[in-house]
């Protein structure tokens, strides 16, 4: 009977020490796409406790009150395309991340991710301040397999190693598998070598998500490469990033809708996620996309279907870094050179990074509007592109409150309930009792990205408070340095 008694004793004592906040008159958008409602919010320890009417909460001592009248309290929101990989290893407070709500990113995409996405892990246990789950990219496990040789199809016995590879990372806990076909390691992989994958990361009940082989001239051959993955390998498909990427394919957005609508209708699961921009980063080989890059004629003709030099912006060029925060038009002027000539010497000396500002926003208000389609960053931890910062507010500040594409509930949905869904997270996503208390509170009036091309870095405004597991996080001005993100794995 004293052990029984001692026992209670404990878990009275425990209960009674953990941490209780109430968020009080708040109007919450639970992230299901429900309107906005008046009420209050208690979470216990991690986990949201109870969800009231307004004023209802009962602090006791001791216990944390937060007023939240004239602010909402919405899910946190999950960047299902991130690329902290490398930023999280050094600054696990994911300071630009949560300043703009976010609580939970999936790394590894564009078939890039760690080569052992359980070490990766074991790397972060306990020191982040953010939720954390993983793709496996296609394009890494190419590399290991098939090391420097890489510029042709694999054999039989690659693909062998290669699809061990992708169990292995499954077993692990990846959500699924990422592709990155426009870009050198993937380049020459087949068709058959991504259906052969996509099975294996299938029967682990994983996604297949794409940065597809095209997204200019061809992209419509790519968006059907991607259905035909998904529907030979039985598995969902996610399409990172989607967009019109240049002149050639400006207003074709709703013809790749109705093609993916096609398909949603014949029974396949196929998505999407947009980042809120009219420009895009990668590689500077991306605006050849045949990969002659000596070649004078293509790379003027790369050149001009983004609009021309002065819509590629360099940020990062080791060998020339006079060229860094230069358009090619201006990079060109430096050296003394043609457009042409000085792209023809930047690949030929390493590459670069680049920003092009070669899509059309009334593309990216089509893909907005479609219920199907989710938010992502493509960012992260150090991005040089503004989205790596604003992308969350920016949508909530200038797509919702100015520009009136979409509502709010809406908006809060894309950025919660739709990707925890399309992931199979079942307990964050939502503002539900018995859920993680995942919350972002911010004022809808002023909510509003700052970052810019010159100054990416630049906080937001209007994100009030950002909670992961219960723990603060964000305080409205600056992290708290409290690191109670947790891993996510594929259950």
């Amino acid at each position: 009977m004293k052990t029984l008694a001692l026992m209670i004793a404990l878990c009275v004592s425990a209960y009674a020490q953990t941490s209780v906040t109430h968020i009080r008159n708040v109007t919450i958008f639970d992230g299901t796409g429900r309107a906005g409602f008046l009420g209050d919010v208690t979470f216990r320890g991690d986990t949201i406790s109870k969800i009231g009417k307004p004023n209802s909460a009962k602090p006791r001592p001791g216990e944390n009150v937060i007023d939240g009248t004239g602010l909402v309290l919405s899910p946190g929101f999950i960047d299902i395309h991130n690329h902290s990989e490398s930023g999280l290893l050094s600054e696990g407070t994911a300071g630009n991340q949560v300043s703009q709500g976010i609580t939970t990113v999936i790394v590894g995409p564009d078939g890039g991710s760690p080569e052992s996405i359980g070490e990766y892990f074991a790397k972060l246990e306990d020191k982040v301040g953010i939720n954390v789950g993983a793709s496996i990219g296609h394009g890494t496990i190419r590399g290991i397999v098939m090391k420097e040789d890489f510029k042709r199809p694999t054999t039989a016995d690659e693909l062998a190693a290669m699809e061990k590879l992708v169990d292995e990372a499954m077993k692990q806990g990846a959500f699924g598998l990422s592709s990155g076909l426009e870009y050198d390691l993937a380049f020459s992989a087949t068709t058959e070598e991504l259906i052969a994958l996509s099975k294996v990361a299938a029967k682990h009940g994983g996604v297949y998500m794409t940065h597809m082989r095209d997204e200019e001239e061809g992209v419509l051959d790519a968006i059907r490469e991607a259905i035909r993955i998904g529907k030979e390998a039985k598995i969902p498909v996610q399409i990172s990033h989607i967009k019109m990427g240049n002149k050639s394919v400006w207003d074709k957005s709703a013809e790749a809708i109705a093609l993916i609508n096609k398909a949603r209708g014949s029974g396949q699961d196929v998505t999407a996620d947009a980042y809120p921009y009219v420009a895009w980063a990668s590689t500077i080989t991306v605006l050849v996309s045949n990969r002659k890059h000596d070649d004078p004629a293509e790379v003027r003709l790369g050149i001009d279907d983004v609009g021309g030099p002065d819509k590629v912006l360099i940020t990062s060029c080791r060998a020339f870094p006079a060229y860094e925060g230069k358009t090619l038009e201006q990079a060109a002027t430096i050296a003394g050179k043609s457009p042409v000539d000085t792209y023809i010497e930047i690949v030929k000396k390493g590459g670069a990074g680049v920003i092009g500002f070669s899509m059309k926003e009334s593309d990216l208000k089509n893909f907005y509007q479609t219920p199907w389609i989710m938010v992502s960053s493509d960012g992260g931890i150090g991005s040089r592109h503004p989205r790596g910062t604003g992308t969350f507010p920016r949508v909530l500040g200038r797509f919702v409150r100015d520009n009136k594409w979409l509502s709010l509930e809406e908006a809060v949905r894309k950025m919660s309930f739709a990707p925890a869904q399309r992931l199979g997270i079942k307990d964050r996503g939502r503002i539900k009792k018995g859920l993680k208390a995942d919350l972002v509170l911010f004022d809808a009036n002023s909510v509003m990205d700052n970052a810019t091309f010159i100054s990416p870095q630049l906080t937001s405004s209007g994100i009030k408070a950002v909670f992961v597991n219960g723990s603060k996080v964000w305080d409205g001005a600056k992290v708290t340095g409290s690191l109670p993100g947790t891993i996510l794995r594929k259950e």
